[in-house]
């Protein structure tokens, strides 16, 4: 992030605004709509303020490489040509900030693209790259942010001092702006009975026992959340409002950073996963963390890569919660088989030629030992292997000797999902190679015909054909 974003008060000082035409116009309306003094310089001579509201523009004349910029706040340059080039030399040599529009190199902060819900302003910025890709962000929140959320954030602000007054604990504060926000006091602000709202919270006696209350449950709360294989828009919406509500997050070593970034900034985060090589603080440790965190009236949540139920001992989990009669919920994830499915095209089923998925993990040479390879060799079958890179000689070994094909295509899916992705693919006979060429896991192994309608088999094909063409000319 090279642009942090910050809201100006542009009501503390006149804004020069320097250009012409349909530019500088466009830059005066949104000055104005949020109330700021503008001195404008027109380049062209043309002060045209036809459509825009002028109660706070000043016309400037002469010339604005001269003007008196005691007092200015900021500088901005639409349609300025050159000159803004020169007034972004002279705003940087007193220290004022300076937008040169479409040009980043003379500029020192950037106008995002913004959605105003009054009291509620959303800022999106791309760092200059794309204002397009910014707009379509906008247009994104602008279709899903409620009309009328400014006018809640309006009225908890109005209650905002006396609740600090009668509430002086954060987290029980936040706790009670929750309740208020995502219950019928906050539902009739949006629907604009904002008088009907007001009485209804000032008839709550006791904030502190209002924030406190769980539905009944005075314990805290534990939530499995299962964060897909790494790339954060894979997210559900119901996970990132578990990550933004938690008290504290343990996570899993799989988990990416990314994914990480999606936690509330102030909520406690804690390592629980096992590093590779090294050992992990156990499974009964993890479970006595999540009992404690949710005893200690903390709303915590266990935050797994995939799915918490697909070799994720959520199972486990969920019975430590059960026994101690903690509060909890599951919410699911894309488990890294479905990851790599979808991103390298492999039909994990396909009709008339795999009818069936069968999920394991051979994490060790010896879980490979124990598993019945005989169930694993009807051609219509996809096996989808997880934590099988270790394992890989041994997997390959017992289902040839089990009798499936030693040409049963296959793929080795690493990082799936993330920027850093890789596939290899090829027959089964080739698995241990082909866990070599992907620079390292987590990866997936994907065996079966469907792997042959997958991406990266195109080019594996056209590889053979001309491998087998240079054997022949030899």
């Amino acid at each position: 992030m090279r642009f942090l974003p910050v809201f100006l008060d542009l009501q503390n000082g006149p804004v020069l605004l320097v250009g012409a035409g349909d530019l500088a116009r466009a830059k005066l309306r949104l000055l104005a709509s949020a109330g700021a003094r503008v001195r404008w310089y027109a380049t062209d001579g043309n002060h045209d303020l036809s459509g825009i509201d002028g109660s706070r523009i000043e016309i400037a004349e002469g010339d604005p490489l001269k003007a008196d910029l005691s007092g200015v706040i900021a500088i901005l340059c639409a349609g300025a040509g050159d000159v803004g080039v020169a007034m972004s030399v002279r705003a940087r040599s007193v220290g004022l900030p300076v937008n040169v529009m479409d040009d980043l190199a003379h500029s020192t902060f950037i106008l995002p693209a913004i959605v105003d819900r009054g009291d509620v302003v959303v800022a999106v910025g791309t760092g200059g790259a794309s204002p397009v890709v910014a707009r379509r962000v906008r247009e994104r929140i602008e279709a899903v942010l409620p009309a009328r959320i400014g006018d809640l954030a309006a009225f908890i602000g109005a209650f905002r001092k006396s609740i600090n007054a009668r509430i002086p604990e954060f987290a029980l504060r936040r706790r009670f702006w929750e309740r208020i926000i995502d219950g019928p006091i906050g539902a009739l602000v949006l629907s604009g009975r904002s008088d009907e709202a007001e009485k209804a919270l000032n008839e709550i006696s006791n904030a502190s026992d209002f924030a406190g209350a769980e539905q009944g449950n005075v314990k805290g709360h534990v939530t499995l959340v299962g964060a897909g294989p790494g790339d954060p828009d894979l997210l559900t919406v119901k996970a990132l409002r578990a990550l933004q509500d938690a008290d504290i997050v343990f996570y899993d070593e799989l988990v990416s950073a990314e994914v990480l970034d999606r936690i509330r900034r102030d909520a406690a985060r804690v390592p629980v996963g096992r590093r590779v090589g090294k050992p992990g603080i156990g499974q009964e440790a993890v479970n006595k963390l999540l009992v404690e965190a949710a005893l200690a009236g903390q709303r915590a949540v266990r935050l797994k890569g995939g799915d918490s139920f697909i070799f994720g001992r959520g199972g486990e989990e969920v019975e430590a919660l059960r026994a101690a009669g903690i509060s909890y919920s599951v919410i699911p994830g894309i488990t890294a088989g479905l990851g790599a499915a979808a991103q390298f095209e492999v039909p994990l089923t396909y009709r008339q030629q795999a009818l069936r998925i069968t999920f394991l993990t051979a994490h060790k040479a010896e879980d490979a030992g124990n598993v019945d390879w005989t169930v694993l060799t009807d051609r219509k079958m996809t096996v989808v292997v997880y934590m099988g890179m270790t394992a890989a000689p041994a997997i390959r070994d017992g289902m040839l000797a089990a009798g499936r094909s030693p040409r049963t295509p296959v793929g080795v899916f690493a990082r799936v999902t993330r920027p850093d992705a890789k596939a290899a693919v090829g027959t089964l006979d080739q698995l241990p190679d082909l866990v070599n060429r992907i620079d390292g896991g987590p990866a997936i192994l994907i065996i079966g015909d469907v792997v042959a309608h997958s991406a990266p088999w195109r080019d594996f094909e056209l590889n053979e054909v001309i491998a087998n063409l240079l054997e022949a000319a030899e």
